[in-house]
């Protein structure tokens, strides 16, 4: 199973990015799928996630800023991050929730004046 993430750059604090995650057709439609960050030698985070159905939920630091959604027509699961501060800074992965398969090669999210 592959994930194809998008949608990283650098952007200065308070700034937006939109992720998009494309993963394939059948784990789109059968599965939960969550955005995880990992910042470098610390553990991967689940940061958002999007039941099969659209219900969300998301960590508390990104509660109001982020927004996680699905769209059934383009089979692609974005992530709307909005406010960005610079903790937000990680690449940005996806994959189902909870994780069952390989990690893609992620997207770089950095935030910074």
């Amino acid at each position: 199973v592959k994930f194809v993430e998008s949608g990283g750059g650098l952007v200065q604090p308070g700034g937006s990015l939109r992720l998009s995650c494309q993963p394939e057709r059948e784990v789109f439609s059968r599965y939960h799928i969550g955005w995880y960050r990992q910042v470098q030698g610390k553990q991967r985070e689940l940061v958002a996630a999007v039941t099969t159905v659209g219900n969300t939920d998301y960590i508390d630091s990104v509660k109001d800023r982020f927004t996680i959604s699905r769209d059934r027509d383009s089979l692609t699961v974005y992530l709307q991050m909005e406010s960005l501060k610079s903790e937000d800074t990680a690449v940005y992965y996806c994959n189902t929730n909870p994780y069952m398969f390989d990690w893609g090669q992620g997207t770089q999210v950095t935030v910074s004046s």
